[in-house]
């Protein structure tokens, strides 16, 4: 792990991590905290998150992915598609070492990024691969595929169903307007052998806002 990040932005900007954050991420809470000054500098810096995100960068970001894990297991190999500044991957990644986590991201400049942050982290269960998740049908199979602001759920649904496996799972970030994408989503889920798609709340006992987790297995 290298011994500085680049100071591009005044860090006193950052919010504070709220009550119980150190708590939640137990022994990975200080490499969190080191994902959270990458995001802030460098992140900005190349354009992965904006500057008015500092004030909630905890909340609304880190910690608002990082309640994903709850639903994941560490025998499970999970693929974060369009994981962009490794969202909601790395912090899954921090929560379940034992699990295996793939970044699929297709932009160069994003996959350098997460190549720079996961080196530095030293998080040994993260790999990286360019592509869209589409293209990686014969080649990647997971048991979870994990989405964040990433289209809509009939979209992901198109792009992801032939590299779940057996029983796999989507587990998607997603705001109000979830409902009416299910809604959307019906005939693909049936089409695909999904099951019936279950909303969780999820506020890891520390989010004032609880994230919102679409999960849906395969039948």
């Amino acid at each position: 792990m290298s011994s500085s990040v680049p100071l591009m932005t005044d860090l006193t900007e950052v919010e504070v991590p709220p009550a119980g954050t150190e708590e939640y991420f137990g022994e990975a809470f200080p490499l969190a905290q080191r994902y959270a000054e990458h995001l802030a500098t460098t992140g900005i810096e190349w354009g992965l998150i904006g500057p008015r995100e500092l004030d909630r960068l905890w909340s609304r970001h880190i910690l608002n992915c990082a309640v994903v894990a709850e639903f994941v297991g560490d025998d499970d190999v999970v693929g974060d598609v369009g994981s962009g500044a490794g969202l909601p991957g790395i912090p899954i990644a921090l929560m379940r070492p034992e699990a295996t986590v793939v970044l699929i991201e297709p932009m160069e400049r994003r996959v350098d990024w997460l190549t720079m942050v996961v080196d530095d982290l030293g998080l040994e269960n993260v790999r990286i691969v360019r592509a869209r998740v589409e293209d990686l049908v014969d080649e990647e199979m997971f048991t979870v595929v994990t989405a964040r602001a990433v289209k809509a759920m009939a979209t992901l649904v198109e792009w992801t169903h032939e590299v779940i496996g057996p029983e796999g799972r989507i587990l998607a970030l997603k705001g109000a307007s979830v409902d009416s994408e299910l809604v959307k989503a019906k005939k693909l889920l049936k089409r695909y052998r999904f099951g019936q798609p279950t909303v969780h709340l999820v506020d890891g006992g520390i989010l004032e806002t609880p994230s919102r987790v679409v999960e849906i297995a395969k039948k």
